[in-house]
């Protein structure tokens, strides 16, 4: 059964709500492009990694000092690489660049991927995102309609 206008209308917004509130979730579960570059990366890493340890086995068996310590750091950058890859962590440039700015309402504090005030006074926030769901909903039945 598809869903009405109003059933639509209503999960957009709680779509739009659930992106505001929690965007590295929401690109979690949308399956975003994300997911194939961290994987490409983790690859690319391994591939690093096993030419780190030809290149430190080399180094070691023709008692080469400098390139048993090339190998080494070749290997050390790839696990960095890989583990970040694997645990969803960016760079800098990454971060979402309305999390800090000044016309947000101050500085923010970004914890698990959700936004908190640091003065903790004064938050627009009354709960968890299916709490204010639920507020506005018998808010609208309430009032006899949408």
């Amino acid at each position: 059964m598809p869903l009405s206008e109003e059933e639509l209308r209503l999960l957009e917004q709680m779509e739009r709500a659930l992106v505001e509130e929690d965007p590295k979730f929401a690109s979690t579960l949308r399956g975003t492009a994300f997911r194939r570059s961290a994987r490409r990366r983790a690859v690319i890493a391994g591939v690093g990694f096993a030419i780190g340890v030809a290149v430190l086995m080399t180094g070691a068996v023709a008692r080469i000092t400098v390139l048993g310590i090339a190998g080494f750091v070749v290997m050390l950058g790839s696990a960095t690489v890989a583990l970040a890859a694997m645990r969803g962590q960016h760079g800098p440039a990454a971060a979402d660049p309305r999390a800090s700015h000044p016309s947000r309402g101050g500085f923010t504090v970004i914890d698990g991927g959700r936004r908190t005030k640091r003065s903790g006074a004064g938050s627009g926030s009354h709960g968890s995102f299916m709490d204010r769901m639920n507020e506005r909903w018998n808010r609208r039945r309430e009032t006899g309609g949408f």
